[in-house]
């Protein structure tokens, strides 16, 4: 059983919730965020597109074209501070029609009325001079240079991490189950125990509407949106410069392809709404739709370079919008529901936003000693010569390769391992460091990995899981 009462407990620990835990920590607050999972990063967060959405597609006046914005452009000073992957390589999005272009300057327009920068429309021949594998079929295209590509994995291991070093507690394998209002706050029933708290914020993705409705009478319903995925070898990655969208339909902005940070070429997503909340099954037919709308926008894709395919699934709320700020009839109880695209994007300006209102609620003060910094992982595949031998000398775990493909040593598994809140599962590394993402997808250096979490963190060998409990990946000794 677990106990104690904090001034503020988050539900879920995907970008949203670590942005959030993040901003609190800048406070004088007691503060713990419960994970269901066994990592951060667990649901949503590490499943989209992994775009820094500049802004233009949201309707002006709602919470996605605020938080998009605002987000977006904290995005250099965040990555600056904590050391994780994003680059501002722009986007565009297609119009393959004359009769379409209104539709492309209501984007602008809208673009425009949101507040994003540097947008302009230009024709099909000025794209493809500056995007040679454009399809020959575009009459026109608008131009965000403010659009960005960020490792989704690394913005919020970066930000969870600044949170836990600052003060925040994790809790993990914690699913909470029932949520009392009490006159002077919250009790919060979890697998674990029941814990107390002034205020809670939910950041529990495609349950926040289950999290919120425990509490409220004014009811949210989230239906699970599902998207397919195609990830390309690295030989790929440069076969296109910008984030490519098509014009916007019904359910979102289309089949993009979109280089990332890690060198890939990524192909998706699809959108087919479905009943289960964790239905993350890629299927034939959604990925054939990938291939074949992707190829409207790109030519000579080469397909053949995939090395994966996965699927995620966004919080489409029944309003349209985000649901962010105090619920009406439960004070104390915020709410962050409803975070689909561009959610990733907003991350950080909820954080702001919402440890704001709590803060306020609470009376607390500012810390006078936050430290807003986080050391990023040392990233062995990207050093001199002089820079490996340097570490090597200094550990020399750094010079044992484990993953080939991608050249990752032991001794970032076990940074991957040993620093604030360290991995504890297959994925948990992966998402780290990036072990098991190259062409063989963790075929040759699985085992390796697993004796190396089994020797650091006592774990034994047939207990390490591919992320939660009951994905152990041996059954028994021979």
């Amino acid at each position: 059983m677990i106990g104690s009462r904090y001034d503020a407990v988050i539900i879920g620990g995907g970008a949203v919730g670590s942005a959030i835990a993040r901003e609190l920590s800048r406070y004088e607050l007691s503060v713990c965020l419960l994970e269901k999972e066994e990592d951060v990063c667990s649901g949503t967060s590490k499943a989209n597109s992994a775009i820094a959405h500049a802004g233009f597609d949201a309707k002006p006046g709602t919470k996605k074209a605020e938080f998009n914005v605002k987000g977006n452009a904290m995005m250099d000073t965040l990555a600056s501070e904590l050391e994780f992957e994003f680059k501002r390589n722009g986007s565009v999005v297609l119009c393959f029609a004359d009769e379409d272009m209104p539709k492309l300057a209501e984007l602008y327009q809208k673009g425009i009325q949101n507040g994003v920068e540097g947008l302009e429309i230009v024709s099909g021949d000025t794209l493809r001079q500056r995007e040679p594998n454009i399809s020959d079929e575009v009459v026109a295209a608008l131009v965000a240079p403010t659009g960005g590509i960020v490792c989704p994995f690394g913005m919020t291991i970066a930000l969870a991490e600044n949170a836990a070093d600052n003060g925040v507690e994790f809790r993990f394998n914690t699913a909470v189950t029932d949520i009392r209002k009490h006159d002077d706050g919250y009790t919060v029933v979890t697998n674990c125990g029941e814990i107390e708290t002034k205020t809670v914020i939910n950041a529990a993705g495609v349950y926040s509407d289950v999290i919120h409705n425990m509490v409220s009478e004014k009811k949210l319903h989230i239906t699970p949106r599902k998207g397919d995925y195609c990830l390309l070898d690295k030989e790929a990655g440069d076969h296109v410069s910008y984030t490519v969208f098509q014009l916007p339909g019904k359910y979102g902005k289309g089949i993009l392809v979109s280089p990332t940070v890690h060198g890939n070429l990524l192909l998706g997503p699809t959108a087919v709404d479905v009943e289960d909340k964790d239905n993350t099954a890629t299927t034939a037919a959604e990925l054939a739709d990938v291939v074949k709308k992707s190829a409207v926008s790109v030519k000579n894709i080469p397909y053949r370079l995939t090395i994966t395919s996965f699927s995620g699934v966004r919080a489409h709320e029944d309003g349209d919008d985000f649901v962010i700020g105090e619920a009406a009839d439960a004070p104390g109880f915020f709410d962050a529901a409803g975070i689909e695209s561009p959610g990733l994007t907003s991350a950080p300006a909820i954080g702001v936003y919402l440890a704001e209102c709590v803060a306020e609620k609470l009376g607390a003060e500012k810390k006078a000693n936050f430290n807003p910094k986080r050391r990023g992982f040392v990233k062995l595949a990207e050093k001199s010569f002089e820079e490996r031998a340097a570490l090597i000398k200094e550990n020399p775990l750094y010079g044992v390769i484990v993953c080939r493909c991608m050249n990752i040593s032991e001794g970032e598994i076990v940074d991957a391992i040993k620093r604030t809140l360290g991995a504890t599962s297959l994925d948990g590394v992966k998402r780290r460091v990036h072990q098991g993402m190259g062409r063989c997808q963790a075929g040759f250096c699985t085992s390796k990995t697993m004796e190396i979490l089994s020797r650091d963190t006592g774990i034994p060998l047939e207990k390490i899981c591919k992320n939660s409990a009951g994905s152990e990946m041996l059954s028994h000794k021979m």
